[in-house]
């Protein structure tokens, strides 16, 4: 199912998104983690729960590879990157529209 919040449109099925109808040039890891996010907004999860949510459970990575991540996805969305919301001392959320 297509994931619809904000101005963004995500197909997980077709590996696409679109932001106001333009696509967006993700990797498979910044999708996931887009998709992850999308599909809960206001949720706050922890950088393990994200690492499981989008790696699978015990998979070998850093905290700070979370936040990698988040910040090369914020710049790839530009103006709107700051719908990823860093929450102080926990984590991230998608801000609820």
């Amino acid at each position: 199912a297509v994931i619809k919040v904000h101005y963004l449109a995500l197909n997980p099925a077709r590996h696409e998104a679109l932001a106001a109808g333009k696509p967006l040039d993700l990797t498979a890891t910044e999708f996931a983690l887009l998709c992850f996010l999308a599909r809960r907004p206001g949720w706050v999860f922890t950088r393990a729960q994200i690492i499981d949510g989008v790696k699978g459970e015990d998979y070998p990575v850093t905290d700070r590879a979370v936040d990698v991540q988040v910040l090369g996805l914020r710049r790839k969305l530009g103006e709107r990157g700051d719908y990823i919301e860093t929450v102080r001392g926990v984590g991230y959320r998608f801000k609820e529209e």
